[in-house]
């Protein structure tokens, strides 16, 4: 049986945990700022999308679109805000930095829905125009535009800061750009304003107020409603070249992959930690963005058996911590083991070498064998080498001479070596005196020049 607690705590739901978080970055006084112009923004909506339905300008709803986004954007610096508040748990071991950049990727791909949505309903109204109001087309032209330009220059959102300087650029920066470098060229005061490339947030905020004040001028002088779907479409296909940059750099972070423009600044690290006392082996390395600005990684390092581990782990921490501000760093000893030689058991008769006057070899027809003289392996269908030591003869299988052995070869004469001592007494080893046959021979009974019987009669 288990003990009962009374006032055991409830755990707490969904909604009572977004509560509570919710307050937690409400008490902070920078958070109030933001909750202020999300109210305003909230507001401004709400009328723009009664003056898109009266005047049934499908660019205006358009333009709309980037006011909701701007409100998407106020939300993700208060996730930020929430983020720099919290710290790493057990199950959240690197921190909660990941959450801001799930909220980059959701508002930005959310923007290009909404862009996609335009483009299909601006492709239904080609085949059927309606008319188009215009008594308050201008009006919300120019209220979306003032609360756009001012929450992007009011509000430090540091998420989509960072996102629009890493991305690459959008066709319609680097058109704007191209046009930027003539200006500049006339007027060099404004290149601190158009150089080296604007804020995309708030080039399209311009660039769909332009094409609606082009709309209302259309409309009010020829009645040419069909323009309004064509600005429509300019600016969805601007939302979504804007936007598409920035959500594919966020979907890498969340990928876990390593950023191009530090690959090269991570190599040269890497190459100067494996140059470190002591370091044999660098491998496994791995590196990844976890947010905005932050790098991880983790690299094994193997070391020499007499290395201090925590130098080299000192070390090697120091020289990347300049780049990686999250590292983790295994570090293991080399475990190499001498190797141990094998050895093959040898004939005896190889060893006593006292008793053979020649070196056995094994059989010339073995091919899997290897010949102790060349120490070359033996082809069956090549002869064997001619210059192997006391080879008999060629392609004969050497014969084993022992000391005590005789062989009678029917001719009376002992075969075999003669002793050192007979052939000293015979007078061999002083040059010029004895049988110089005998010293070549080595046999005593051998007549002392060709032609002539063992009797020393000459043959007939």
């Amino acid at each position: 049986k288990g003990t009962i607690h009374l006032f055991r705590k409830s755990q707490r739901s969904l909604v009572g945990k977004l509560t509570h978080e919710f307050r937690l970055v409400a008490a902070d006084r920078r958070s109030w700022k933001i909750l202020l112009f999300g109210a305003i923004n909230l507001i401004c909506i709400g009328f723009l999308l009664m003056w898109c339905s009266s005047t049934n300008s499908i660019a205006l709803t358009a333009y709309t679109y980037l006011t909701i986004f701007d409100l998407f954007s106020l939300v993700t610096c208060l996730i930020s805000y929430w983020v720099m508040m919290k710290k790493p748990s057990p199950i959240y071991s690197f921190g909660f930095e990941r959450f801001e950049v799930l909220a980059v990727f959701a508002s930005t791909v959310l923007a290009q829905l909404g862009a996609l949505f335009i483009l299909k309903e601006s492709a239904e109204r080609f085949l059927e125009q309606p008319e188009i109001h215009t008594g308050r087309l201008l009006v919300g032209t120019f209220v979306a535009l003032f609360f756009n330009l001012f929450t992007m220059l009011s509000i430090k959102n540091k998420p989509f800061a960072y996102v629009s300087e890493a991305a690459s650029t959008s066709w319609l920066q680097e058109h704007v750009a191209d046009l930027s470098r003539s200006i500049c060229g006339i007027i060099p005061g404004l290149s601190s304003i158009f150089l080296p490339r604007m804020n995309p947030f708030v080039l399209i905020d311009i660039a769909g107020a332009l094409a609606l004040c082009i709309t209302y001028m259309l409309i009010e002088i020829n009645n040419y409603f069909a323009v309004d779907t064509a600005s429509a479409i300019a600016i969805a296909l601007m939302t979504f070249g804007t936007m598409y940059p920035m959500s594919v750099y966020s979907g890498k972070v969340l990928l876990q992959t390593t950023p191009p423009h530090v690959i090269g600044q991570l190599d040269k690290l890497l190459r100067e930690v494996s140059t470190l006392d002591g370091v044999l082996e660098v491998r496994n390395e791995h590196f990844w963005t976890l947010g905005f600005g932050t790098l991880a990684g983790s690299v094994h390092v193997r070391i020499r058996r007499d290395a201090n581990e925590q130098m080299v782990l000192a070390h090697v921490t120091n020289r990347l911590y300049t780049l990686v501000s999250t590292l983790t760093v295994q570090i293991f000893k080399d475990d190499w083991i001498r190797p141990t030689l094998s050895s093959v058991p040898i004939a005896n008769n190889i060893l006593n070498l006292s008793d053979h006057h020649v070196i056995p070899m094994p059989s010339l027809k073995a091919a899997d064998n290897l010949n102790p003289v060349t120490s070359t392996p033996a082809k069956p269908s090549s002869p064997p080498p001619e210059f192997s030591f006391n080879t008999p003869g060629k392609n004969v299988s050497p014969v084993i001479l022992l000391n005590t052995q005789t062989k009678p070869y029917g001719l009376g004469f002992n075969h075999g070596s003669a002793p050192y001592s007979s052939v000293l007494s015979q007078g061999l080893g002083i040059p010029g005196i004895g049988a110089a046959q005998g010293f070549r021979t080595g046999f005593a009974n051998v007549p002392g020049r060709y032609g002539t019987n063992a009797r020393g009669q000459p043959r007939p």
